[in-house]
């Protein structure tokens, strides 16, 4: 890494969102799609993916035209930590949503940026999702920026365990709970009326025998681990190139990274379905599903 790419600012704040641009730039079809191998094709190229990428496996975006938040409000750190009735209202919901999420499989899309890395032209995976298909599609050296659903933290001594082992003990305190559901949030929880909640019994920590138990995810206004943030950082500065998939990059935990690599002069490509706020910063933008582009894109450098 030069000189000039160690220098620039580095945010470390807590998970907020900021309006997307409505100025889009989006070259054509197969325009785009030319200019986009062409950057892949270079190599060294680091991926930055976002919830539209696991939309085609069942699992909601946030901001999308039929994204969550225009539903319903997320769960943010604030309520978690300091209302239990919300705290318990949250794990009652994932207790219901947490089969839809752990059912969910890889999709094309997935897929492909395994086969991009496996080809040499994609290198490490800086994820916003918590869902674990990156891995589950065959790609390797992902870095979970958001953390994940599939494992959880004790916030009074810290002890993490794995996600199924609580559902195992979820099950066995809540024999008769489990009201069907529609809908499931992108962060694991499914929509279920309050009068069903009191229903529902949280079980503690196995380690200390309290809690409260979390899932080990970043919530809103929650802040993303420095050395974590520090080290998707360093992924960009060693970059040839940013690109980004299915992501509005609202949230500036993840639009952090394209500003940062804009700022170092590297070239940024967008692949999403609508609006984003990175482009104005875009070398490439290709509003189209991911599940097309990315099929296509790894076809035709597989060649």
């Amino acid at each position: 890494m030069t000189a000039a790419r160690a220098r620039g600012t580095r945010d470390h704040g807590p998970v907020t969102a900021a309006p997307t641009t409505d100025a889009v730039r989006t070259q054509g079809g197969n325009e785009a799609l030319d200019a986009l191998a062409g950057l892949v094709a270079e190599g060294d190229v680091v991926v930055l993916s976002g919830a539209g990428l696991s939309t085609d496996s069942g699992i909601p975006d946030y901001r999308g035209a039929t994204g969550s938040l225009r539903r319903h409000t997320p769960m943010t750190y604030q309520t978690f930590t300091h209302d239990p009735r919300g705290r318990h209202r949250y794990w009652a919901r994932s207790f219901v949503g947490w089969w839809q999420i752990r059912g969910a499989r890889p999709n094309a899309g997935h897929r492909a940026v395994a086969e991009l890395q496996a080809g040499g032209w994609v290198g490490p995976v800086i994820t916003q999702n918590v869902d674990g298909l990156h891995q589950a599609g065959g790609a390797h050296d992902v870095l979970e920026l958001h953390g994940g659903l599939d494992r959880t933290v004790c916030l009074g001594c810290g002890h993490r365990a794995s996600r199924a082992e609580l559902d195992e003990r979820l099950r066995a305190a809540n024999p008769t709970f489990g009201p069907g559901v529609d809908e499931v949030n992108p962060d694991g929880d499914a929509e279920l009326p309050d009068e069903l909640l009191d229903g529902f019994v949280m079980v503690d920590c196995l380690a200390c025998g309290d809690g409260p138990l979390k899932p080990d995810v970043v919530f809103f206004g929650e802040t993303v681990p420095r050395d974590r943030v520090d080290r998707c950082f360093a992924h960009v500065e060693r970059a040839g190139s940013l690109l980004v998939l299915g992501s509005s990059l609202t949230v500036m935990s993840g639009y952090r990274f394209v500003l940062r690599a804009a700022e170092l002069g590297l070239p940024v490509a967008i692949v999403n379905v609508g609006p984003t706020r990175g482009d104005a910063k875009a070398d490439v933008r290709v509003d189209a599903p991911l599940g097309e582009v990315l099929p296509e894109l790894a076809r035709r450098l597989a060649g």
